[in-house]
């Protein structure tokens, strides 16, 4: 077996520190100098040895910058006579522009995936593993050389609700039907119930619920969304739920981008009493509250890797 190497991009290195802290003695840290020039160009250099080696190298497409600098590395371990490459991908930007709605739009999610499609072929291959999509259709914008893995934190998402629930019956929830299915899923596999919002749309910024598909009432509700932006969603589903008699209000999500004061919105409300996310975007981690809880997805990622060598 083909001895991994683990890179990361400047904004992942603390996924990368706990995949290796878990990971077997075989896996080994992989070394970058990288410098930023005073005209804004990047310079990168892999110093550790790549050749005839399984390259791991976990960053997101969370802005252009870090995309780019993703898509450098990779390449760079490719040149560099990597026998295999896995692109970690933890969240998948742009994932909500899947899709063109109106004529003009780009499909940026598309786009991106064009670009890691572009690498060249490695001996043994390019996988990009991304988690916990958006949408599961992503993973067919891939082309060429590149084999997408879609893995799912089901088992963190489901635990969590466990350890939030602690031994007290509770209702699965969603935030619209859109994720009806999913937490349906997760549901049946915890043997609770299962609750999701009807949202008519009123104009493109706002909704109004217009029924729950199932009784809260003097019932503590988690929320699981897979991904938090600016939690207007969320709050919007969360106050139905409220009005609906639910005791208490919990949140889980996979992705917690918490984008601009998104963070600060939820617990300002006094409607949500504890927020569980994982570590798979980097802006999670730059919050220090104790409503917050963040896990991480090293185990789901090492997991992987011990089930499907190369």
């Amino acid at each position: 077996m083909a001895r991994k190497i683990v890179f990361s991009t400047q904004r992942y290195q603390y996924l990368r520190e706990r995949l290796l802290a878990i990971a077997p003695d075989t896996w080994e840290p992989g070394l970058l100098s990288i410098r930023d020039f005073p005209d804004g160009e990047h310079y990168h250099r892999i110093t550790s040895n790549v050749s005839g080696k399984e390259v791991v190298l976990i960053g997101g497409t969370i802005d252009d910058k870090e995309t780019l600098e993703l898509f450098d590395i990779a390449n760079g371990c490719i040149q560099y006579g990597a026998l295999c490459v896995n692109l970690v991908i933890p969240y998948f930007g742009y994932s909500t522009m899947e899709r063109a709605v109106q004529y003009g739009e780009i499909v940026k999610a598309k786009t991106r995936a064009t670009l890691f499609s572009a690498l060249p072929a490695a001996a043994n291959g390019i996988r990009v593993i991304m988690i916990d999509l958006h949408v599961d259709g992503i993973s067919y914008y891939f082309e060429s050389n590149v084999r997408p893995v879609h893995l799912y934190a089901k088992k963190i998402v489901q635990q969590a609700a466990l350890d939030i629930a602690g031994g007290k019956p509770f209702v699965l929830a969603s935030t619209d039907s859109g994720r009806a299915k999913w937490v349906e899923s997760l549901a049946n596999d915890l043997g609770v119930p299962a609750a999701f919002v009807f949202k008519k749309r009123i104009s493109g910024e706002e909704t109004h619920v217009t029924a729950i598909s199932a009784n809260v009432q003097d019932t503590p509700v988690i929320i699981y969304d897979d991904m938090i932006r600016t939690g207007g969603s969320l709050l919007n589903a969360a106050q139905a739920y409220q009005q609906a008699g639910a005791s208490s209000i919990a949140v889980i999500t996979t992705h917690g981008i918490f984008a601009g004061n998104g963070f600060d919105r939820i617990r300002d409300s006094g409607i949500i009493t504890r927020l569980v996310c994982t570590d798979t975007h980097p802006n999670a981690l730059q919050i220090n509250d104790p409503m917050l809880e963040v896990r991480s997805v090293a185990p789901v990622i090492l997991e992987y890797f011990n089930s499907n060598p190369v």
